[in-house]
């Protein structure tokens, strides 16, 4: 298995798509539940193979991120050689938290009336294994995807400012 398997909250979600892969490979819903009951091993080699086919689907269309932290928020976009990352990070004491569900506007307006004192970072590196497995990890770890990179954008615009 390249990932994870799915759990089975996860696998109830894609009950559908489970079912058009498991007719995709010729097994049927009394082939599923025999299976279930004598071949535990066969069922969580199929459950693998499914679990990772979907997170290569997923994976492969990920261009940002974002990791939110009270204090800290890192937002990250995959090139084709190299992750580029831009976070902000609060010094000192404030009511700022970033993990506060926001949008990048309000998240904006959030920073500039709190008063903080906010530092901007960035770096980038050429990626150690499998692009579709950094993401992985980063997702992982706490991660969430943005499907525009709008607080990425807004970042790396007040850096080029600087």
């Amino acid at each position: 298995m390249k990932y994870r398997a799915l759990n089975q909250e996860e696998l109830e979600e894609l009950e559908k798509e489970f079912v058009r892969f498991l007719a995709a490979q010729q097994i049927t819903a009394s082939d599923w539940e025999r299976l279930k009951e004598n071949e535990l091993q066969k069922v969580n080699e199929l459950i693998g193979l499914f679990s990772d086919i979907v997170f290569d689907k997923i994976l492969g269309d990920v261009e940002y991120l974002e990791w939110k932290m009270p204090q800290d928020l890192r937002t990250f976009q995959f090139h084709e050689e190299k992750i580029e990352m831009i976070g902000v990070r609060v010094v000192g004491r404030t009511q700022l938290d970033f993990t506060k569900n926001n949008n990048s506007e309000q998240m904006l307006q959030q920073m500039q009336l709190s008063g903080a004192d906010l530092q901007l970072y960035a770096a980038e590196r050429p990626y150690r294994k499998e692009k579709k497995l950094e993401t992985f990890d980063l997702l992982e770890k706490g991660a969430l995807i943005s499907k525009q990179g709008d607080m990425f954008k807004l970042l790396k615009s007040l850096r080029n400012k600087r």
